[in-house]
């Protein structure tokens, strides 16, 4: 490895824990596809995908308009961890902090609810439309 083995933290390995963790708590009909930028984070995509069984895809350079969520959330971080901040000094506590504030924070693209209402809802209507009616 070109500067040593990644920290216990850091690579595509530990990143792809963190990922199939994150994922498995969602309800597979919402895991589709991951949009991805060009880091070396997920360098191991495609074991990501065999594991996980969703697609990876990897925006163009240069084009972020290709994660418009993803760049929009890291703008909203950033108020609280500005860029090169080494987040091993946080705790999990901290960063479920973090994720706590941004979840209740109302946004105007969501018609101003929150994230959390938001996914609230949608995990609702798909509860709804996989019960079976009686009429």
């Amino acid at each position: 490895v070109k500067n040593g083995p990644a920290l216990s933290g850091y690579g595509a390995a530990s990143m792809n824990r963190a990922l199939a963790t994150a994922l498995a708590k969602l309800p597979t009909n919402m895991m589709k596809s991951l949009t991805w930028d060009r880091r070396k984070e997920l360098s191991a995509h495609a074991e990501l995908t065999t594991k996980t069984g969703i697609a990876v895809y990897f925006a163009d350079p240069h084009s972020p308009w290709q994660r418009g969520t993803n760049e929009n959330t890291n703008g909203l971080l950033r108020q609280y961890f500005p860029k090169g901040t080494d987040l091993s000094r946080w705790s999990k506590r901290d960063s479920a902090a973090v994720a706590d504030a941004l979840n209740t924070r109302p946004r105007k693209v969501l018609g101003w609810r929150t994230p959390a209402e938001a996914m609230e809802q949608h995990l609702q209507s798909l509860q709804q439309r996989n019960v079976a009616t009686t009429s």
